[in-house]
């Protein structure tokens, strides 16, 4: 396989990981809540996934029943954090800005302290070869497109359809949009806010998971994950707040990131480590650059739902 078709194949492996945490932005944003602990929920989603790998890594239990369980504390370690931001932005109006930087310290943190309690030998060893499946045992990039790229792919494609073609997504958008107008029509606002912020941080979660024990496969991946996070924030609105166009945007990502490792190979391209910074700062400049471009246009389907931060006083409807 030439450099060239491996360098695409893993950006797109890479870019899965913005897939998760930008989608699960995108449905929380799109409910009017501005998570800014993606970072930190990303974190807890992938200690939460190797947390249940390390119960079970060395059991007799069937290899999908494995994956499956390591997917699904992901997720709910994802959602619990959604939940707790959610009682906060929502049910006490706490400042959502500060509720999500506090979120991201609090999340970076205590995983931390989980990931360094676990053995790598019962969480990762085996376990990851499970979830390369069907490309487990290939030494080049296909080897990282197994279950949970293609179920990214999946939660991607069918937020989406939710959003944008059922009354359930035509609900959440209102609620994002104007959730006095939407209350006035009998949406139940805060049902559809906590919904929407605690599904979103579990989908967000699995893409920690997915990357410290698939992408990477490596006991020392969780520590540039909260890196990670930021960019899948950014990646929202790369995407101009549409799931499906993160699956795009999450491979020019990971195309723009790998850059630096990849160039480095070339003979007749000269990297330093002062110029690889420079290179892995891209994926910002095309956020700034999508972001003053959607500014020009402006047109109301690119921009961000209208009550996006604020907080919603139904007495004040």
């Amino acid at each position: 396989m030439s450099i060239w078709v491996n360098f695409l194949i893993d950006s797109l492996a890479f870019g899965a990981t913005f897939m998760y945490g930008s989608t699960g932005e995108i449905l929380s944003e799109k409910a009017g809540q501005l998570n800014l602990g993606i970072p930190g929920v990303m974190c807890m989603g992938g200690a939460g996934g190797c947390l249940v790998l390390n119960l079970i890594g060395k059991s007799s239990l069937p290899g999908f029943l494995i994956v499956l369980l390591g997917i699904l504390g992901s997720f709910v370690m994802g959602l619990l954090m959604g939940l707790i931001y959610s009682f906060l932005t929502v049910s006490l109006r706490a400042n959502q800005n500060v509720t999500g930087l506090a979120m991201t310290t609090f999340g970076v943190g205590l995983m931390k302290v989980i990931m360094a309690k676990m053995d790598d030998t019962v969480y990762l060893v085996g376990p990851k070869q499970l979830y390369r499946w069907p490309f487990a045992g290939r030494t080049d990039a296909l080897q990282y497109l197994g279950v949970m790229f293609f179920l990214a792919v999946i939660i991607a494609l069918t937020a989406s359809y939710v959003l944008f073609r059922t009354k359930v997504g035509l609900h959440l958008r209102a609620v994002g949009e104007s959730p006095a107008t939407a209350d006035a029509m009998g949406v139940n606002v805060s049902r559809y806010k906590y919904c929407a912020s605690c599904i979103g941080c579990g989908v967000a979660g699995l893409g920690g998971f997915y990357y410290i024990i698939d992408y990477m496969a490596s006991t020392e991946a969780y520590k540039s994950l909260e890196g990670l996070g930021w960019l899948s924030v950014a990646l929202v609105i790369f995407a101009l707040w549409r799931p499906h166009r993160t699956i795009i945007g999450s491979t020019v990502f990971g195309f723009l990131f790998s850059c630096s490792s990849y160039i480095s190979n070339l003979s007749w391209i000269t990297v330093t480590m002062a110029t690889k910074p420079l290179l892995k700062m891209l994926p910002y400049l095309f956020t700034i650059l999508v972001l003053i471009f959607t500014s020009i246009r402006k047109k109301r389907e690119d921009q961000p739902p209208q009550s996006l931060g604020l907080p919603y006083f139904r007495e004040d409807r």
